[in-house]
């Protein structure tokens, strides 16, 4: 009897074993299959000991400067995955794999590297330095249910490539109520536009590729994002305005066009974004109150768990633009937390900061929380910058107040040579209650404005430093 039970305990732990190890990978349609590829690497992905599997590698633009073309890779799995790629141009001397802290190391044998991922994660890969004609992967988590494609309330793009009906426009309108599917190997060419609606969900593995906006949300409530790929809109991938209670996870943002940011929020409130990446070209995450015609405050949002690369700009910016009509606006109730930065390049001294919160147009902003944010070195900026500020460019007036904002372990290894800014304008637009707890440059634990290279100016207030590790 005890035989038998063993045997049985086996067979389903062995069956848990093989169930549990899955690869889905995804090609792309057949008419795009030379115009959106890029030869620079070959990538193959299997199970352990098992066949390898072709990826297409897409080409991506990046950086603004001087658009440069990297590529791009993602499928699904659960369990364990290994992972082979070659550098199909040039000789390599070294490799590297960001966020530094996941500590993957890769085999490098010649030009090829092979390396073993247990979870799900959003990497770039770089031989030799290269960090503009990268390889980034995306191994997701396997979805767990897709919606009935014959259902009236769903909106699904199978694979292929998929424009909107009403041709020059540009748009798909999704209305309320509705799931829109973007299956993995579809190619959806148009924004999402969710105007006036509410209880809208947008999944899937596929890819907004080149729209004038990714997904553009206005005056709308209850709209949720989930796993798709954003590549090279024109303007913003995530376009929010006079709206709330918006969730936007697992999604992947390529961008290297002016003004082409990240993810805007003009007076929305109550916002979750969690494990984005988000690689731009202006700022990767900026949260404002009035702009265009959104009116009211910014309140509630909690940014996790993500990754973000500026390659102009901004990671992070708040409080440029509001309301300089009646008494001002509150942005307010803001947490970033467990967040890589890999790339800053602002090289306006006036407007630069990897954490930024420029209160402009009669802004007040207040209780902002950055915990568990490692900073990579960055190419031109600063680690952060506080300021009541004023640009003639943008603003009608200067903001009201910056008050009660809190840094906890944060770590920045760079050379840090632009000083930080925390000022504000007179005595009556303050920058009041700054905190910095186990604060690190360059793996020093920090205890002054001084060490910290922080130029603090004549209104900024109760500035501590409290430290909980030595």
């Amino acid at each position: 009897m005890q035989k038998i039970l063993s045997l049985i305990f086996f067979l389903c732990s062995y069956g848990f074993k093989t169930t549990a190890q899955q690869l889905i990978t995804y090609p792309p349609p057949q008419a795009v299959v030379y115009s959106m590829h890029n030869d620079d690497y070959t990538v193959k992905v299997r199970k352990p000991g098992g066949e390898w599997q072709d990826l297409y590698e897409y080409n991506v633009k990046v950086d603004l400067d001087k658009p440069q073309d990297a590529s791009m890779v993602y499928f699904d799995f659960s369990g364990t995955v290994e992972v082979y790629v070659r550098k199909n141009n040039g000789n390599v001397q070294s490799v590297k794999i960001r966020p530094s802290s996941y500590e993957i190391k890769p085999v490098l044998i010649g030009n090829s590297i092979t390396f073993t991922l247990n979870d799900p994660k959003k990497i770039s890969i770089e031989f030799d330095g290269d960090k503009l004609h990268n390889l980034h992967l995306f191994a997701n988590s396997i979805e767990t249910s897709r919606p009935d494609p014959n259902d009236p309330n769903v909106v699904y793009f199978g694979p292929g490539v998929h424009l909107p009906k009403d041709l020059p426009g540009d748009a798909f309108n999704i209305g309320s109520g509705k799931t829109v599917y973007i299956a993995g190997g579809a190619i959806v060419r148009g924004k999402l536009l969710c105007d006036r609606v509410q209880n809208v969900r947008i999944i899937g593995r596929g890819i907004i590729d080149q729209p004038q906006r990714g997904i553009e949300i206005r005056h709308a409530s209850n709209i949720s994002i989930d796993g798709v790929i954003v590549v090279n809109p024109k303007h913003y991938t995530v376009f929010a305005g006079g709206s709330d209670h918006i969730t936007i996870r697992n999604l992947k943002s390529f961008s290297a066009n002016p003004w082409s940011d990240g993810l805007d929020f003009m007076s929305c409130s109550d916002v979750t974004v969690d494990d984005v990446f988000m690689r731009n070209s202006d700022d990767c995450i900026a949260v404002y109150a009035h702009r265009w015609e959104f009116y009211g405050d910014a309140k509630n949002y909690s940014v996790t768990n993500s990754i973000l690369w500026a390659d102009v700009a901004h990671t992070v910016n708040i409080g440029v633009h509001g309301n300089t009509e009646k008494t001002g606006e509150v942005i307010e109730n803001l947490l970033f937390k467990n967040i890589e930065v890999l790339e800053l390049d602002e090289d306006d001294p006036s407007a630069e900061g990897c954490m930024a919160i420029q209160a402009a147009d009669m802004n007040l902003v207040r209780n902002v929380r950055f915990e568990d944010i490692r900073v990579d070195d960055f190419q031109e900026g600063k680690l952060l910058q506080l300021t009541v500020a004023f640009f003639q460019k943008y603003n009608a007036a200067p903001g009201r107040g910056v008050e009660n904002i809190y840094f906890k372990n944060i770590s920045y290894n760079g050379i840090n040579n632009s000083p930080s800014i925390i000022s504000g304008l007179d005595k009556d637009h303050l920058v009041q209650g700054v905190t910095f707890e186990n604060l690190r440059i360059n793996g020093k634990l920090i205890n002054s404005v001084e060490e910290a290279n922080i130029k603090v100016g004549e209104f900024a207030k109760n500035i501590t430093f409290k430290n909980s590790i030595r």
